[in-house]
């Protein structure tokens, strides 16, 4: 009777090996043992509450459950290839531990509301320890920004030196990425956090379950409302790879800076032997393979992501065999995501900014060009006749292998009277970031300001991570 399937009473023949094989998914499922055991505990409670099943029965399944964990936990659990699934194989170890009363575990429910449970359990918790992972690493890129404050870099588009900038005002965008993923998660957390067990296999259960204690039981704030829609949604796991997607974009990008700036033409970085590697055969190198592994392993998310959208995209309601590979993406993503921000966060720990690297960039390139066309614009010339202006001092500046600041205010009067003496005050590398004073720009008391509202930020989602409402909500 135990090694029968479920459904071993409408067939005549058994399932044949290649194919028990072919569609089991004991080899990764098996990761949501917890969740399955923690969904059945609740299960079995609230069948006892509502007169569904003796409550000394219950307690017999819940004992048998918890020494089902400890067994999967240290090891001993015979995980069997022919029970397909963790659920079968939970099920199945537990008629043998307790006899057929363990059998009434699978009352009132089907697996296809248990397997929505448990990713929604299992999601649950790995999205705030993402959470907690986002907002470690954000604090580390506020602790630069303060501890290099002062620091002026170029600001780069389309990869030429364009104005200069605040180091921390540039490290403070990084934080302004992160803090909105972040944002994303919690949102997505809203939507996973909903419990859906009570749908049966689609069309609900005639025993007079309480989905409602079942809920309070596991912690969710909701149920779901329409038991086809709770069989057949994965919007949950899709919305969590899409902004795990957007992160990984994030890192990449974040990635890609350090590269760049760890190369001998920039010169901006040094990134720490911890986090490089040398080359076999060339003995001066030190790549930054850490970075250049989180940019490489975005695209195993947006794969997860591509998986997950073409797995649903043609599926007829409820419940389908397909929906079985929705974990291995899910998996992957969360598995992923977390890796790399582990290690970039990490590597924070290590980075060394170059400043005189970075002064030495300054020096040169006629950085300060826009503040020219800036200062004749504030003395009544329109914006666009500024700018031609201020194209010609540039031409005549590198006809001369000068520098900008270097031009003595008789040169500048060749293209307009209108220049005097305190165009020096806005064309040095401080006066041009510190005239950047509008809302959101590198002046130094912005960037304080943002320092400061970030670390507020920082601990109201500390706050969150320890029960309150999360930042604006």
């Amino acid at each position: 009777m135990i090694n029968k399937k479920p459904w071993a009473g409408r067939f005549k023949k058994g399932t044949h090996k290649v194919a028990e094989k072919f569609s089991a998914s004991i080899d990764f499922d098996k990761r949501l043992y917890r969740e399955d055991i923690e969904g059945s505990i609740a299960h079995a409670g609230m069948m006892a509450e509502n007169g569904i099943i003796p409550k000394n029965e219950a307690e017999k399944i819940i004992k048998g459950l918890r020494q089902i964990e400890k067994e999967i936990e240290s090891g001993k659990f015979p995980f069997r290839e022919e029970y397909e699934d963790i659920h079968l194989n939970i099920e199945k170890r537990l008629i043998e531990k307790i006899g057929e009363v363990g059998g009434k575990i699978h009352t009132g429910r089907s697996r296809n509301d248990q397997i929505a449970l448990d990713m929604r359990l299992y999601l649950r918790r790995e999205i705030s320890e993402i959470i907690e992972l986002l907002g470690q690493t954000s604090e580390r890129i506020i602790d630069l920004a303060e501890k290099n404050f002062g620091t002026v870099l170029p600001l780069y588009t389309h990869m030429q030196r364009g104005q200069p900038v605040l180091l921390s005002h540039q490290l403070l965008a990084l934080y302004e990425m992160l803090r909105r993923d972040r944002e994303r998660y919690i949102d997505c957390l809203g939507r996973v956090n909903v419990m859906p067990l009570g749908a049966g296999a689609g069309a609900g259960t005639t025993f007079p379950i309480d989905r409602q204690h079942t809920a309070s039981l596991l912690g969710f704030p909701k149920v779901t409302r329409n038991s086809i829609d709770t069989v057949s949604d994965r919007d949950f796991i899709i919305e969590f790879i899409s902004v795990s997607a957007n992160l990984m974009m994030h890192l990449s990008r974040i990635s890609e800076e350090l590269v760049l700036w760890s190369t001998k033409e920039f010169g901006f970085v040094d990134l720490g032997d911890e986090f490089t590697t040398g080359s076999s055969i060339m003995p001066q190198k030190r790549n930054p393979d850490m970075a250049e592994l989180i940019r490489g392993k975005t695209g195993r998310v947006y794969g997860d992501l591509m998986a997950i959208l073409t797995i649903m995209k043609g599926l007829p309601f409820s419940y389908n065999r397909d929906m079985q590979e929705d974990k291995e993406p899910m998996f992957d993503a969360a598995d992923t995501v977390k890796s790399c921000l582990a290690v970039f966060h990490e590597m924070l720990h290590t980075i060394e900014f170059k400043k005189d690297n970075m002064a030495k960039a300054l020096a040169e390139g006629f950085i300060t060009a826009t503040d020219i066309a800036d200062y004749l614009t504030r003395t009544g010339m329109p914006f666009r006749q500024a700018h031609e202006v201020t194209g010609k001092i540039v031409g005549y500046a590198e006809e001369k292998g000068r520098e900008l600041i270097n031009l003595h205010i008789t040169e500048y009067r060749m293209f307009s009277k209108t220049f005097d003496e305190d165009l020096f005050d806005y064309i040095t590398l401080e006066g041009s970031v510190g005239n950047r004073k509008s809302y959101g720009g590198t002046a130094g008391e912005n960037v304080e300001r943002m320092i400061s509202e970030a670390r507020q930020e920082i601990e109201e989602w500390k706050e969150w991570g320890q029960g309150s409402q999360p930042p604006g909500k």
